[in-house]
């Protein structure tokens, strides 16, 4: 029973760190491609033309300046084939800009469709197409479990050190230092708490 708790209780914390993780600046990137969820939703209010689709990708201070952008985009794409892929590129462009600049992050240009996004974004995307996050829970444990394994093996393994074999005790120095912040980093991540311990 015990072992079915602290089961469910890691797999709530992996949930959480899922989470958390996905907000954050760096993953949440993945925004900023040609095939990524921002301009796919700019893609079917072009289609549409409906600029509905697009709106709840940045915040309502800045819808007025998205519903103008997007007027004129409309237009400019009845001139010709060019100008249609021009508009469309100015669309995308500017809805992934203020989009990003809504989460707090710089935008660095569009990226292209099918780059390397690592595991975790796809399974996170897929988990939600499908309605379950079983399978990504279940990667995300792993993997945290490997790390934990890993950097504590290597704490157990240079721990009991002789005085004077500088070397090995340098060792377990490092890879305590590492097994520490990781712990605290994930416990920090998260409970939210901001205040972690500076080494």
């Amino acid at each position: 029973m015990k072992q079915i708790k602290n089961s469910n209780m890691l797999v709530t914390a992996i949930t959480a760190l899922l989470f958390a993780l996905l907000s954050a600046g760096n993953i949440s990137a993945h925004c900023d491609g040609l095939d990524g969820p921002v301009v796919k939703a700019a893609r079917k209010a072009i289609e549409t033309n409906n600029v509905d689709y697009v709106l709840v990708w940045v915040q309502e201070k800045d819808a007025d300046e998205i519903k103008n952008v997007f007027t004129r985009t409309m237009a400019v794409r009845k001139l010709n084939d060019e100008a249609k892929e021009l508009a469309d590129l100015y669309f995308f462009e500017t809805l992934v800009r203020i989009h990003r600049a809504g989460e707090g992050e710089p935008y660095t240009g569009l990226k292209p469709a099918g780059r390397d996004l690592g595991h975790i974004i796809p399974e996170a995307d897929k988990a939600i197409e499908i309605g379950s996050a079983e399978k990504i829970k279940h990667h995300l444990s792993e993997s945290v479990k490997k790390e934990i394994d890993e950097r504590f093996r290597k704490v157990i393994e240079y721990k009991n050190f002789k005085t004077g074999d500088i070397n090995t005790g340098r060792k377990f120095v490092q890879s305590y230092v590492e097994f520490l912040h990781y712990a605290e980093k994930l416990f920090a991540t998260l409970s939210g708490d901001s205040s972690a311990h500076k080494h």
